[in-house]
């Protein structure tokens, strides 16, 4: 019996699909069934057709990249208020910063399986599976911010992850090396501080979020260890010094320069050699 072609988007086009949505919820929700419709596929070879390097997938003109809800208000950055998380308001306000972190973060995921083509098929696996775990992380950090009577959306935010997401989307190795490896790796740092600080707070509320935070925190090593490995694959491949070449892309591309203290266990642990931490203190 002939087979029957299958009327789905591949995977890359569905990822593109889900990064259009403007609904945080049914965006989530996309991503989560990507990655299951990856992992019911029959068998390894039959995930590893779906994932064979394609063509390029042009950009919708009807669509707006990345879909996002008109709340929150998008404000430069040094516009956020930072408030005291002793405060039921100043606790939510963080909790809203960390979540519309982790939504970029789904869009950042979706934007490297779609945007990239003819890369091999490991690279669409590990950006899928980002994907799915930074929709994880929304969704906890939602759910616990509408138990203390909000949601997302009622802070403002700024746009500084996606904003570097534009200025690497025709290069790829620079995409790896400061999306993922840079702004990304801040919260390896970032995390441990504010979990000490909820934990000063000490209010049932606040140490729901520092648990939550141990699950983002432990992901999180695994997808800036992603970063790292295509970072160094792409340097191999094109020939390049891996620390040399970051450095001028972080100048090329006006990254933030990344202040201590660094979380260097974490940091190993997600691949980071002992002359890249140096760097980081010397630069």
């Amino acid at each position: 019996m002939p087979t029957v072609p299958s009327t789905e988007p591949s995977l890359r086009e569905a990822a593109l699909d889900a990064l259009c949505l403007p609904d945080p919820q049914a965006k989530a929700q996309a991503a989560h069934a990507l990655w299951q419709r990856l992992l019911a596929l029959p068998d390894e070879s039959a995930r590893e057709a779906a994932l064979a390097p394609a063509q390029s997938i042009h950009e919708p003109d009807d669509r707006v990249l990345p879909g996002r809800p008109e709340q929150p208000a998008l404000v430069p950055p040094m516009a956020v208020a930072q408030r005291s998380p002793f405060t039921p308001e100043g606790l939510a306000a963080l909790l809203h910063a960390v979540c519309h972190i982790e939504f970029n973060a789904i869009n950042l995921a979706l934007d490297a399986v779609w945007r990239f083509a003819g890369m091999p098929s490991d690279f669409y696996r590990d950006w899928l599976r980002v994907a799915d775990e930074e929709a994880t992380h929304f969704g906890l950090l939602r759910e616990h911010l509408q138990s203390l009577g909000h949601d997302y959306g009622d802070f403002p935010a700024h746009n500084g992850l996606w904003e570097m997401c534009v200025k690497t989307q025709h290069d790829i190795t620079a995409r790896m090396a400061l999306v993922p490896r840079t702004l990304e790796a801040r919260g390896l740092d970032a995390t441990p501080l504010i979990q000490a600080r909820l934990r000063k707070v000490g209010t049932p509320a606040a140490l729901r979020a520092v648990d939550i935070l141990d699950i983002i925190l432990r992901d999180e090593v695994g997808h800036v260890a992603i970063g790292n490995r295509w970072y160094g694959w792409l340097c191999e491949r094109q020939g390049l010094e891996p620390l040399s070449h970051y450095r001028h892309l972080a100048r090329v591309h006006t990254a933030p320069r990344l202040r201590p203290p660094f979380n260097n266990e974490a940091r190993r642990a997600a691949g980071f050699s002992q002359a890249e931490l140096d760097y980081l203190l010397s630069a």
